[in-house]
């Protein structure tokens, strides 16, 4: 697998990114089926394709003010306008050709970019990388009002898989888990994304 390889639940038209807000922002945005207020536009939110590491992040729904886990249906012409104006939140050398560039790039950013380490089920740290992507004020309300599609409250999804794993059961626990797979992405994409295949 590639380090940096993006694993998501997607079909041919949209793709699942997940998010951790607390009970008024996630009961709004369910029932509005958009994030709508109090959820801000005017401060960066991250989105991010891999429940696993939301779970590792919110502690499984357990944080406050991460209590509630939505799962966000967007669609892939979106996702891929995000990731087409993303910038690393590092200067990579793997991407950029040296800081300075970096810096000049990153200071206009309309999207930014982190790979983190990916976590199991069972909150190992794992080899590989996920994304998160973070969309600026400026480019959030795109997000809120053209590219969601659908919003689910995982919650309770979230609390049975974190049971059957407090009990020892990860076998009911991982059948439980959203499919992701790889999300293919075009070669130039993959290169400003630093997720190219090393050959």
């Amino acid at each position: 697998m590639n380090q940096y390889e993006i694993r998501a639940d997607f079909d041919r038209d949209t793709i699942v990114v997940y998010q951790a807000f607390n009970d008024a922002i996630a009961s709004a945005a369910v029932a509005a089926q958009r994030l709508v207020e109090p959820f801000s536009l005017n401060r960066m939110t991250w989105i991010k394709p891999s429940f696993r590491w939301l779970m590792q992040r919110s502690n499984w729904a357990r944080k406050p003010g991460q209590e509630r886990i939505l799962a966000v249906r967007i669609t892939r012409t979106g996702w891929e306008e995000a990731l087409t104006h993303a910038v690393l939140t590092s200067p990579e050398r793997r991407v950029y050709a040296d800081a300075a560039q970096w810096r000049a790039m990153f200071e206009h950013a309309l999207v930014h970019v982190q790979w983190d380490p990916e976590y199991s089920i069972h909150g190992a740290k794992l080899d590989h990388r996920s994304i998160q992507v973070g969309l600026s004020r400026n480019i959030v309300e795109r997000y809120v009002s053209d590219w969601t599609v659908e919003i689910r409250d995982c919650t309770p999804l979230v609390h049975r898989i974190s049971a059957y794993m407090r009990e020892g059961r990860a076998d009911r626990a991982k059948r439980l888990m959203p499919p992701e797979q790889h999300y293919p992405l075009g070669e130039e994409l993959a290169r400003s994304l630093g997720a190219l295949e090393r050959r």
